[in-house]
């Protein structure tokens, strides 16, 4: 048995080595697209790496050069690659990063049939850095910095559609709190259009010393409310007041989260006495009310919309 495989073995390398030299003799591919596909069989990321996908994604993680590339893949049969697909393929010529052209098939299965737009790249993850990182601003730098500040925000597509909506508003910087939320995952920076791959994340693993720590450097802590609890809206220490008397006249810091922000955060020991709520929003059907609370060192979350406030 072990010599008929090795006859079978030697039978088969020498198909393959006439087949590559009638192939270079007629000036083809040695293999053809068939056999260059094969190569792709095993393409499958690292437990070290993930799969990013989306075209803004993938343009702009190359970009930033905040992750390692191992590879970029672009869907094959797409001839005469055009505008931020053809500067996809430069920049990463550019940098010596293998490209390869799997059929749309193999990309839908290695995305989980997410949508890819034709594009995928193998790299690094991407991991929020420690709060302490961000840098010591000071009020008087910039009266109008905005830092959000996203606390149990769990579901990928919701933390993308936020960091989506705070790249374009020109928020500065990103603090999550650690511990219950959602992580830096390809499915965020797709639901982001890609500008998770360029905003500034941190995280903390202590959400409410770092509201007060920023509080006491002259921060204005603001936050949504649509759902207080009982005792937060019978507290004499947080009034209620119509949102267009807000005036961002300090670096804020705007509190987002979970249902459970909403009592957690409302109270900060010692602070009650700097707090203000505002009311922002009342539809005229009665069906949506929002609020905006303002304080050094009190939050309200945003009112509960599909599980979140």
């Amino acid at each position: 048995m072990g010599l008929l495989s090795t006859v079978r073995g030697a039978t088969w390398g020498r198909l393959v080595t006439r087949h590559f030299a009638h192939a270079a003799r007629r000036g083809e591919r040695p293999g053809g697209d068939e056999l260059s596909r094969l190569l792709l069989d095993d393409l499958v990321p690292t437990s070290r790496q993930e799969l990013l996908f989306g075209l803004s994604p993938c343009l702009l993680a190359l970009r930033a050069a905040r992750r390692y590339v191992a590879r970029l893949l672009l869907q094959a049969g797409k001839a005469g690659l055009q505008g931020e697909r053809a500067e996809l393929l430069r920049m990463a010529e550019a940098r010596d990063i293998p490209v390869l052209r799997p059929r749309r098939q193999k990309l839908d299965a290695m995305c989980r049939y997410q949508v890819h737009q034709g594009v995928c790249m193998e790299v690094s993850p991407l991991r929020p850095r420690p709060w302490t990182e961000a840098g010591e601003a000071s009020p008087g730098d910039d009266p109008q910095q905005l830092w959000l500040v996203l606390d149990g925000i769990q579901d990928p597509r919701n933390f993308g559609a936020v960091l989506r909506s705070a790249h374009f508003l020109g928020v500065d910087k990103i603090i999550t709190s650690r511990r219950n939320s959602c992580p830096l995952t390809p499915v965020v920076s797709k639901a982001s259009a890609g500008a998770m791959e360029v905003m500034d994340v941190f995280s903390t693993d202590d959400l409410t010393g770092f509201l007060q720590t920023k509080a006491q450097q002259g921060w204005l802590v603001a936050g949504t409310v649509g759902c207080p609890e009982p005792k937060v809206l019978q507290s004499s220490e947080i009034p209620i007041m119509s949102s267009l008397e807000f005036l961002w006249d300090q670096p804020t810091l705007l509190v987002l989260g979970s249902k459970r922000s909403c009592s957690k955060a409302a109270l900060l020991p010692g602070c009650g006495s700097r707090t203000k709520t505002f009311r922002s929003l009342e539809e005229e059907n009665g069906s949506a009310r929002g609020g905006l609370t303002q304080s050094p060192g009190s939050v309200l979350s945003p009112s509960p919309k599909e599980g979140h406030c």
